[in-house]
This record gives C-alpha cells, structure tokens and sequence, in this order.
C-alpha cells in the first residue's frame, strides 16, 4: 500500500470534528489530541494578515479558525480525502486554501514564504527532520515561527502501520536539531494529559533566525 493509500485509509475512517466545542465556538485550534484541552492560538502570536501554512491540515478545522482570526491559510496534506472533506466544510471561506500533496513535495515546488508554519501531529512527526526541516526554513520569512505538536517519545501511539513512521525526539534533541537548521528561541513544553488520560502531548515552537 503506498503512502498516500495508507494516509487516505486512515482519513476515511476518522471521526470528524464537531461542530461546536464545549465554550459553543464553531472554530478552534487544538494541539492535543483530546477535545477542549491545551493552550489556543496565543502561541503563534498576532495573526491578522500572516501567511500562515499547516502542513498535515486534515479536515482544515485548525486553519480555518486561525484564518477567521484574520490569517491568510495553506494548508497541505497527503490524503486527497482531506482536500475533499476540507473544501466542502470549510471552501466559503475566503483566504483559505487546500491542496493534496506531500509536505517535501510540496515546500520542494512552491516559491510562497510564510510568517506561520504550524504540523499538528501532522509531517513533522513523519518525515525526517533533516530533510524536511531546511525545506520548512527556506520559506518561512526571518523572525517567523515554526510550531508543531505530536505525543511525547515512547509513549503508546495509535496502532497503526504508520506508527513505526513516527520521528519522535526529545526536548534536547528537537532544539538541537531545530538549532542546526537555522531556528532559534527553541522552546519544548510537555502538555499534561486531562484527568483519567495517561498521555500527554509535546509542544514545540521556534523562530526562524
């Protein structure tokens, strides 16, 4: 099965988001991988008028809060499924974008610079930093932030083919990695999970030197 089979297999059968979380807001961002919990969009500072590019955007639920915040949206992932669910939630809004593609695929062809580049428990966790990475850097403009999120290292990931894919690095080593390729101001937070769950989730943000 190929990578984007497998991605698209996977998307099919995901539950989608719900329409309104419990504070009844119709869009939000969460980082975690449990409803209503972690920190919002503060930690990708002010948005009004940034490009803004999430690469593994899914159903584009995250992009598109970020875009009603005034944000101008891309978002790119592997499984055409999501383009499709995607544009038919979310294609009304103006300033926000879908495309299916590859994350090294796609940062290898396009000439865009983004301010906001954003992977929740999306192509960071799955590609190879040291290739995916200095891809990422070439077009995020100087001072602009990288900010990505996925289950800390050794902790139980879903059972999936896709999970021996995983690159999973430590604090130390995401900032000595993120250093290495041209990011600075490396800060590595690790979420606690909510009452009754055992895992948490890692937070990493940096900003492009």
């Amino acid at each position: 099965m190929s990578l984007v089979e497998s991605w698209d297999r996977y998307a099919v059968g995901s539950k989608p988001r719900r329409a309104v979380n419990g504070k009844g807001e119709t869009t939000w961002l969460n980082w975690t991988q449990y409803a209503d919990h972690g920190p919002d969009e503060s930690v990708l500072g002010p948005l009004a008028g940034r490009r803004v590019l999430e690469l593994g955007s899914g159903s584009g639920s995250n992009l598109a809060h970020l875009v009603t915040l005034g944000a101008v949206g891309q978002g790119v992932d592997v499984a055409p499924v999501r383009e499709v669910v995607a544009r038919e939630r979310w294609g009304d809004l103006p300033g926000l974008e879908f495309r299916t593609a590859e994350a090294t695929a796609f940062l290898s062809e396009t000439d865009g610079t983004y301010d906001v580049v954003l992977s929740i428990f999306g192509a960071v966790w799955f590609v190879d930093p040291d290739t995916l990475l200095p891809l990422i850097r070439s077009h995020v403009a100087p001072g602009g932030i990288l900010a990505f999120s996925h289950l800390p290292p050794g902790s139980q990931g879903p059972k999936t083919a896709r999970a021996g894919l995983r690159h999973d690095r430590t604090p130390d080593e995401w900032e000595r990695i993120l250093t290495g390729h041209g990011f600075s101001d490396v800060r590595v937070s690790l979420i606690d999970p909510p009452e009754g769950a055992a895992v948490g989730t890692m937070l990493v943000r940096a900003v492009a030197a």
